[in-house]
């Protein structure tokens, strides 16, 4: 996909060198050439490139936007970016200025580049079979409304974003209208609002990523046919915080993930025809929040340990399929005949939670004996909370997921 031409020259740019400036011997460059970018520092303004080429980096050379300028542009195909250190671009209100910003192009590979303090850092608008792998990318965001994103598509088809590290910007990866594409091992920490937010995109697959210590964690609306497999969603606290929002979300599977320490670990709104199965959730907040608009969902195989609470939701119905999950708190399971499932259905849903979701006060009285008797009460004969939300068979020991 990304071949060079038999003829290809390598022009070089440096102290020294045939080029002194990047510009020059890109615009000198026939397509498949690779322009050879050595050690220094650059200012440019806007590097164009609308000719197919190589350009590669040499011992860390910085290209500097000196906190006005967009970086680089690009507006053909078949565009390799590697090796290089990309930053200060200048933050607007009006225009996405980005490190690197590829249109409508195909085939192109950004690779093990370092952006720092970049506004958006790599764009992609209207491509498609392109590679963003191995790039470091680390911003100053400190509020929402100055911050851009650490990486950005719209509109784009079958890319694979890969091994990249996203900190300190609005969203780590930002994808809207994103379809066929593969999101996997990236490390996504410590952003302002989500480590991945992605919208109507569909037939997507994010595996081996890991969510740690995003304002609110993951959010995923308005797709379907979605497949997150072995990610990690971890320290996403906060009153509005998730380790994953599911809002309108169809046909879809979350599979081997570990949810732990956030807010709420699953929360879900609209979701239909979707599994959530073999997951661990522990010491969340809430594991699984499931609104009364979720129906058909199988919740099966999965792991609660160590949960404040383990399922709440805003409904007397349940509509869904709980069974043979895991589940720490059901102290009161029993085993007659040594199969490994308890003899005795587990309810998920204390009443105690419907009483934090209308009064937030009512928090003061957690673990307190008044509490653990309606719970228990509910528990036996259920009034308020739903009655078929029960899971009739429960694991008697945690299930291995390895």
């Amino acid at each position: 996909m990304f071949c060079l031409s038999l003829n290809a020259s390598v022009l070089e740019v440096g102290r020294g060198k045939t080029y002194s400036s990047i510009s020059v011997a890109i615009t000198s460059a026939k397509p498949g050439d690779t322009v050879l970018v050595f050690e220094g520092l650059y200012k440019e303004g806007t590097i164009e490139i609308m000719t197919p080429v190589v350009l590669l980096g040499v011992n860390d050379p910085v290209i500097d936007g000196e906190n006005k300028y967009s970086l680089l542009r690009v507006t053909v195909d078949s565009v390799t970016i590697k090796g290089l250190v990309l930053m200060n671009v200048g933050v607007s209100h009006v225009e996405d200025r980005s490190a690197i910003r590829i249109i409508k192009s195909d085939h192109c590979l950004i690779e093990s580049n370092k952006l720092m303090n970049t506004f958006f850092g790599i764009y992609l608008e209207h491509c498609k079979d392109c590679i963003i792998r191995n790039n470091t990318i680390i911003g100053k965001a400190g509020y929402e409304m100055n911050s851009g994103n650490a990486i950005h598509l719209w509109y784009c088809k079958n890319i694979t974003i890969a091994e990249n590290h996203a900190e300190g910007h609005r969203d780590g990866i930002y994808l809207e209208f994103v379809d066929n594409s593969r999101i996997e091992n990236n490390y996504v920490i410590d952003n302002l609002r989500y480590g991945l937010h992605f919208m109507f995109s569909d037939n997507d697959h994010y595996l081996y990523n890991r969510f740690i210590s995003n304002g609110a964690g993951v959010a995923v609306m308005f797709s379907k046919t979605i497949r997150m497999e072995k990610n990690e969603f971890s320290d996403n606290w906060g009153s509005s915080s998730y380790g994953l929002l599911l809002k309108d979300i169809t046909d879809s599977e979350i599979r081997l993930n570990y949810f732990n320490q956030n807010t709420v670990g699953i929360y879900c709104e609209s979701v239909s025809r979707t599994n959530i199965v073999n997951n661990d959730f522990s010491q969340n907040g809430w594991a699984l929040k499931i609104l009364g608009s979720c129906s058909a969902n199988s919740v099966q195989k999965n792991n609660f340990m160590n949960n404040t609470f383990d399922v709440a939701t805003n409904s007397s119905r349940n509509y869904n399929n709980y069974d043979g999950n895991f589940w720490s708190d059901n102290s009161g399971s029993y085993d007659l005949n040594g199969d490994g499932v308890s003899d005795v259905p587990y309810r998920p849903v204390k009443l105690f939670s419907y009483l934090i979701g209308n009064i937030q006060s009512a928090t003061i009285l957690m673990r307190s004996l008044l509490i653990d008797l309606i719970n228990y009460a509910e528990k036996i004969a259920p009034v308020i909370t739903p009655y078929n939300l029960m899971d009739s068979n429960p694991m008697m020991r945690r299930i291995d997921h390895d």
